[in-house]
């Protein structure tokens, strides 16, 4: 999918995200959309979002240079902006986390369902992260391109082979081998079935 983002600032405070997206609108023209994403107990997360077309610009950014003056000019000192601007803040949202949630693969799967989700997206549920420097899906990626993007030859695969990926441990190979266990034995016991069914339709031939 192609991602209509210009430019883009994020900054979290706990469980709240906040996200600023310049974007390209289909009518070419831009719009800033002001994402605001609350992490639930469940993991999932709740968004709300507002749109400011080019047009209104001029009028949003006057609007809250004229908003924060008057504030400031309350003399509460809960209203210390400046006092407020130089306390650092939390460290910059990394890795999945960054990305548009409908983009990160475990809110897409709750959103449209597994089938929605591409091959490296599911295997990077898998994995559970990346590393530092490479996120779970990219390392997904890596994985699967590396046996030719072919689920049957990623199901061969042994601990020392999915072992020698930078950032592949024991427990993550481990879920990969299990999940394609668990895979391989559905398979199975559905080719058994079938196998019973024309077995049983031969039987009643004769």
């Amino acid at each position: 999918m192609e991602s209509n983002i210009l430019a883009s600032e994020q900054f979290s405070s706990g469980k709240r995200h906040f996200f600023l997206d310049f974007k390209l609108a289909a009518n070419k023209t831009n719009f800033i959309q002001i994402t605001r994403s609350d992490e639930q107990a469940d993991g999932s997360f709740k968004r709300n979002h507002v749109n400011v077309f080019q047009d209104d610009f001029p009028r949003l950014i006057q609007g809250i240079s004229s908003l924060l003056h008057h504030a400031a000019h309350l003399g509460m000192e809960s209203l210390d902006f400046a006092k407020q601007c130089s306390l650092p803040l939390d460290k910059p949202v990394k890795g999945i986390k960054a990305w548009e949630p409908d983009m990160r693969p475990r809110e897409k799967m709750l959103a449209h369902g597994p089938g929605a989700l591409e091959d490296c997206e599911l295997l990077a549920l898998l994995i559970g992260s990346g590393t530092v420097n490479e996120t779970a899906v990219a390392l997904s990626a890596r994985i699967l391109a590396s046996v030719g993007d072919d689920l049957e030859q990623l199901a061969k695969i042994d601990y020392k082979a999915l072992g020698g990926f930078s950032g592949m441990g024991m427990a993550k190979c481990s879920s990969i081998m299990a999940g394609m266990e668990i895979a391989r034995r559905i398979v199975e016991l559905q080719l058994r079935s079938a196998g019973n069914f024309f077995g049983l339709l031969e039987g009643m031939g004769k």
